[in-house]
């Protein structure tokens, strides 16, 4: 039977425990909860290896370029397709809630305000990057302070040269024991996926969206056609891939993303994937995909603008041409570092609906009416920001010349 179960190819077995996981937590109802404690093992297991792999395998990256001009080159690609597909997916997430008009005739009343996490300014963000004790920003998984600081290191190593192999060499095999735990982590992947989604389901979470169907339309479709149009474009026209290919060799990724809810969860899946499906080679996959788990919000952005059109249809507020530039411009802005946890962007609305008109009070209330049914959603908007890491990936890979198109063709994924 184990030989069966292993020769099962993963995102099978994952997109079976999650079926079977839905169906028992719809039957089971509440008493699901109390499996979750499997989900939360999965969980653990997953951040326990994604400090080391992420400073081990960019490290080990960077030294593989042999160069340190390929750094700044394959960074502006990677922050200019990052923040290009995240526009993107706020200028369609904008468009849909305009045209299905989700908060038209919705009440508040009855919402428990909830507390919001108050914003921070560009230049907090920027100063909070650098660490102070590289030692501390590794401890509190700090991912923006522990991606800079392995991007300093690394550079110094490809500069040191030759005296500088001994460490480099260690290093590199740290990535090779790193990757092979992650495969390790991966297969309990089902196990993880079935205890997580009965929860969920057993909870009402899924049955909680009929309350807001309009809403949830518009978000599924914004979700839908940004996949569509910006990665499988990006996949047609630009790179000229097979969109289907790829969107099969993200599957397993997918799969993770929807049962945790957290990108940074599921980064060591998509550093496998992206490496055996996607023919990304290990100096664009362990750079970019950290990089992308942490600044890359496709799904979020698209979410808190269609919420922030909502919340004004809501409240009747009118919003011209200049208003929704306003929204796109902070969405984006905000989106940037979001912390890659469940629900982490309903607690950034507050600088973007600032800028409309809704006071803190107001925006407490509204966070308070969409929070019991926010987590279905926020699985979707995990797989929206981990497609998108695989997809700007891919393309920085190719255009760097860091790319197996014939492993990306293969048949990796049946």
């Amino acid at each position: 039977m184990l030989k069966t179960w292993f020769e099962i190819t993963l995102w099978k077995r994952i997109l079976g425990a999650l079926v079977l996981g839905a169906i028992v937590g719809s039957i089971w109802g509440e008493g699901a909860g109390s499996i979750r404690w499997i989900g939360d093992v999965f969980i653990n297991l997953i951040r326990m290896i994604v400090v080391p792999l992420v400073f081990v395998t960019l490290v080990s990256g960077l030294i593989a370029m042999g160069d340190p001009k390929k750094l700044g080159s394959l960074g502006f690609k990677t922050l200019a397709l990052y923040i290009g597909t995240t526009a993107f997916a706020i200028v369609i997430g904008l468009t849909m809630a305009t045209i299905i008009e989700p908060g038209t005739g919705v009440s508040f009343a009855g919402a428990e305000p909830r507390e919001i996490q108050a914003a921070q300014s560009l230049q907090e963000r920027l100063i909070g990057i650098i660490p102070q004790n590289p030692v501390a920003a590794l401890a509190s998984g700090n991912m923006l302070s522990i991606i800079f600081f392995a991007i300093f290191f690394g550079a110094a190593l490809l500069m040191v040269g030759e005296k500088g192999k001994p460490i480099a060499s260690i290093i590199d095999a740290g990535s090779e024991v790193m990757l092979k735990m992650t495969h390790m982590v991966m297969e309990v992947a089902p196990f993880g996926v079935f205890a997580l989604i009965s929860f969920v389901v057993g909870n009402g979470g899924i049955s909680q969206l009929l309350n807001v169907l309009p809403l949830v339309g518009a978000f599924i479709a914004g979700c839908a056609l940004h996949l569509i149009i910006t990665h499988g474009g990006l996949m047609k026209f630009v790179l000229k891939l097979s969109p289907v290919k790829f969107f099969k060799g993200a599957v397993d990724a997918q799969m993770v993303a929807f049962s945790t809810s957290s990108s940074s969860a599921t980064l060591p899946v998509t550093m496998s994937v992206a490496e055996n499906n996607m023919g990304i080679k290990p100096p664009v996959a362990s750079s970019v995909l950290p990089l992308g788990s942490t600044i890359n919000m496709d799904g979020t952005a698209l979410y808190v603008g269609i919420v922030a059109v909502f919340a004004a249809q809501a409240l009747g507020i009118s919003l011209g041409l200049t208003e929704y530039a306003l929204i796109a411009l902070t969405t984006t802005l905000v989106s940037i570092g979001t912390a890659a946890v469940p629900s982490a962007s309903l607690f950034l609305l507050a600088a973007v609906m600032d800028v409309i008109g809704v006071d803190g009070a107001q925006t407490a209330i509204i966070v308070g009416f969409l929070f019991p049914f926010d987590r279905p959603l926020d699985m979707m908007r995990t797989v929206v920001n981990v497609t998108g890491d695989l997809s700007v990936s891919t393309a920085v890979a190719k255009w760097e010349g860091e790319f197996d198109e014939e492993a990306f063709n293969a048949d990796n994924v049946e």
